[in-house]
């Protein structure tokens, strides 16, 4: 399966944007979704995460701030980002986890890039 992320750009601090990221086949069966982001020069790290029943996990750096949503029909993540910060700057990439036969599939979008700039 193929995940194609969208909705990145550059916004001003204290503004918003929202990241799409769908699969695409529709009934491929996803466990959890999730988004990461990579600055330059610094590792990639988890942004938030959601279990195909909702459950989420977030970034102490974006509680507050970002809501991970889904929706599992589409196969598609969402990320809503407000009060958007200098240092969330980065590429923002979507994985897919699918968990068959005991083991774990993880595949991964291709990014999309936004800049948090005044």
């Amino acid at each position: 399966v193929q995940l194609q992320a969208s909705g990145g750009g550059l916004v001003q601090p204290g503004g918003s944007l929202r990241l799409s990221c769908a699969a695409s086949e529709s009934n491929f069966y996803i466990n959890d979704m999730g988004w990461y982001r990579q600055a330059p020069g610094k590792q990639r790290e988890l942004v938030a995460t959601i279990a195909r029943g909702g459950n989420t996990n977030y970034a102490n750096s974006v509680k507050g701030r970002f809501t991970i949503s889904r929706d599992n029909a589409k196969n598609t993540v969402y990320l809503q980002m407000e009060n958007l910060e200098l240092t969330d700057t980065a590429v923002y990439l979507c994985n897919a986890v699918q968990i068959r036969l005991g083991l774990s599939f993880t595949y991964w979008g291709q990014g999309t890039l936004v800049t948090v700039s005044s």
